[in-house]
């Protein structure tokens, strides 16, 4: 077993990291998720020609148009375990998104576990789509996330065949039995197993749900009816295999797919603009887009 290899600054974050134990018994998840929004918010954060909180029947979502906008949007499911973050978490990463591509973002705020497990959230999305196809903002769209939100934006576009132009994922969370070889491999990373497991055990309603192709998109038999298909990884990330093996598996299904590997990073480092490799996969993301919205 080789150790994945993390860039100088990774290092420094994995170990500066002081993030609370979530499975400690008494864990106060809402406090934790009204800290990490305050937090974020204090961060510097980009302009964009238009931010408006919009209402997609029923479902909360945030609008963001930048100047000189291009035709399309890019529908985003946020990150955090399915549990954790919100649009206000991910305000600075939909900002880069949206000024990056030039098409406008729209992130989702869909309902998280244990107040609201599986299948809330594919639900919800299901719904944002509904409203698109009806009333909504015009497309062609892009299904975007990163994490757990790649795993929702992965399973909108399954369960609405023909609808998403293109399908872009960043460190896909898939796999609800986290066995896959880097679980082991990437130890000491930021990203523990059980941390992995207890977020799984919050958005499952019970085991039978870990083998539900909406749950674990890797089961599906439909991953041939996906648009191109990006898909990121991190080298020291434990999710790096799982998001490999969808790339490798919807390639073989017949679709246009592109599948990289981010050296030297860890879970995480996508949505922070002070990782230097940030940016670079921001622009990539953006530029795969853009290549298919037209």
């Amino acid at each position: 077993m080789t150790e994945p290899v993390m860039y100088p600054e990774v290092r420094a974050a994995v170990a500066a990291d002081t993030s609370p134990d979530l499975t400690a018994p008494g864990f106060d998840i809402a406090a934790h998720r009204e800290e990490a929004r305050r937090a974020s918010l204090r961060l510097p954060r980009e302009d964009v020609a238009s931010v408006v909180d919009i209402d997609a029947d029923g479902v909360p979502c945030r609008l963001y148009t930048p100047a000189d906008a291009l035709p399309g949007l890019v529908v985003h499911a946020h990150g955090g375990g399915f549990v954790l973050n919100d649009v206000d978490v991910h305000d600075g990463i939909c900002r880069r998104m949206a000024n990056r591509g030039r098409r406008a973002v729209l992130s989702v705020d869909y309902r998280r576990p244990p107040e609201a497990p599986f299948p809330a959230a594919p639900d919800d999305l299901d719904t944002v789509v509904g409203w698109l196809g009806r009333e909504g903002l015009p497309g062609p769209y892009a299904a975007h996330g990163d994490s757990a939100g790649a795993n929702l934006a992965l399973v909108a576009a399954l369960r609405n065949p023909g609808f998403f132009s293109v399908v872009a994922l960043v460190y896909p969370f898939l796999d609800p039995h986290c066995a896959f070889p880097s679980w082991g491999e990437a130890r000491d990373t930021g990203f523990d197993p059980t941390e992995a497991h207890w977020y799984w055990a919050q958005y499952a309603r019970d085991e039978a749900d870990f083998d539900h192709p909406d749950l674990a998109p890797l089961l599906s038999d439909r991953l041939g009816t996906l648009p191109p298909t990006f898909v990121a990884s991190a080298e020291a990330d434990p999710l790096r295999d799982e998001g490999e093996e969808l790339a490798r598996l919807v390639a073989e299904a017949g679709v246009e797919t592109v599948g990289i590997r981010c050296l030297g990073q860890t879970h995480g480092f996508w949505r922070h603009a002070d990782f230097t490799a940030s940016e670079p996969l921001v622009r990539t993301v953006a530029g795969w887009i853009d290549q298919h919205l037209r």
